[in-house]
């Protein structure tokens, strides 16, 4: 028997009451990422008495996570996430269930995973996830409460294939890589995590106790600077296949197109491109590899091998931390001031975690550079791996 005292102010709302709190207990959760979403939406699914929680995440606290995730606190830098906040969970309500999955997310696990949720919360920060977690929503016949946050905005959705349109629907292709800055790339403010970390809540409670009217062939965006929200009506797409299968995203970028069983995806990442071709025309020698590892260019920067290192991050981004010699173009500006550079000289991109530098890669070989590269995990794999002293944000 629930504690009644405990959940008294949403037991006495309009067609709530001890019928939509039991729906609520007998709830099964699942909820994809324990970062600045998943901070704000799992103490609220605990608070209220949801009766099985499970957190997806591989992830360990940073510190730069502490200003939005707010499940954390300073000594739980280097703790993994779903491990902590499960605790958390536990501590807030040791009514409901809570289930720590500490692997990340892969095609391999996810039905199995799926299956014994009724319904996924997804909070993650990627593309990838968020397509596999929309497909094994669908494959698995349960429905899928998304949320982005970006910056100083965020949106908020239900995809339920069974009942209406789906992300694919919405989002039928991927955006480009490199074009969507995550929030380690762009920033974003604490609230709006809160905000829209809210309204997947409200959604999901909607989902489970029936009262209300979900955003099913709707999106919510939501505008901090502007102090307001706007709504898109969207509905199937007529030319969307049926999902039969789950690959790996991830994996799929080293494939080709006919890899994907849906065939919408595009490029989701800058390894699913084909080699570009210069701008005589001629192909790019691809004996130069993508990626560079942060031990490999230490080796070489200690050998005194002449490398030309470009910075593409933004002059805030390298007023914080920066590698010695690197000449600061931001990826923006690239194109207009590639003559900076001297495309005969060995080049190393690098920005802070891999994502623009890879794009900056694919543009400067466009423009006939003859060997050029990009960081793999960028200046912040640097500060992990090799230099503790340049500062991680």
């Amino acid at each position: 028997m629930p504690d009644l005292a405990r959940y008294s102010r949403q037991l006495m709302l309009p067609g709530f009451g001890q019928g939509g709190q039991a729906a609520l207990g007998g709830a099964r959760v699942l909820v994809i990422g324990a970062g600045g979403l998943g901070s704000a939406v799992l103490p609220q699914l605990a608070a209220m008495g949801v009766g099985t929680i499970g957190i997806v995440d591989d992830d360990v606290v940073d510190a730069s996570n502490l200003h939005r995730q707010t499940l954390y606190a300073p000594y739980d830098v280097g703790a993994p996430k779903a491990a902590r906040a499960a605790a958390r969970l536990r501590e807030l309500n040791p009514e409901v269930t809570v289930r720590a999955h500490l692997d990340r997310l892969d095609a391999a696990g996810a039905l199995e995973l799926f299956a014994g949720y009724g319904l996924v919360i997804d909070g993650s920060d990627n593309f990838p996830t968020r397509y596999l977690v929309d497909d094994a929503a669908m494959l698995t016949g349960i429905p899928s409460v998304w949320g982005a946050v970006h910056q100083f905005g965020g949106q908020v959705g239900v995809s339920w294939d069974a009942q209406g349109p789906t992300y694919r629907d919405l989002f039928p292709v991927a955006p480009e890589p490199g074009t969507v800055p995550s929030c380690a790339e762009a920033g974003v403010l604490p609230s709006v995590c809160a905000v829209i970390g809210g309204l997947l809540v409200s959604e999901a409670v909607k989902l489970i106790t029936g009262i209300g009217e979900p955003l099913l062939g709707r999106v919510v965006a939501y505008d901090a600077r502007a102090g307001g929200f706007r709504e898109l009506a969207y509905a199937r797409d007529p030319e969307r296949g049926p999902v039969t299968e789950l690959i790996d995203y991830e994996l799929f970028c080293a494939g080709s197109a006919s890899d994907d069983p849906v065939g919408r995806l595009g490029d989701l990442a800058p390894g699913a491109r084909s080699a570009p071709e210069s701008t005589a025309g001629e192909e790019i020698d691809m004996d130069v590899p993508d990626e560079i590892s942060t031990a490999a260019l230490a080796a070489m920067r200690q050998a005194g091998e002449a490398i030309q290192l470009v910075d593409v991050r933004e002059p805030w981004e390298a007023e914080i931390a920066s590698l010695p010699d690197a000449v600061l173009i931001p990826s923006r500006q690239l194109v207009a001031r590639w003559s900076e550079l001297d495309p005969a000289a060995p080049t190393v991109v690098y920005c802070h975690s891999g994502y623009r530098s890879a794009i900056a890669r694919e543009q400067l070989r466009q423009l006939d550079f003859e060997s050029v590269t990009s960081l793999a995990g960028g200046i912040d794999a640097w500060s992990r791996e090799i230099d503790a002293s340049v500062p991680r944000y």
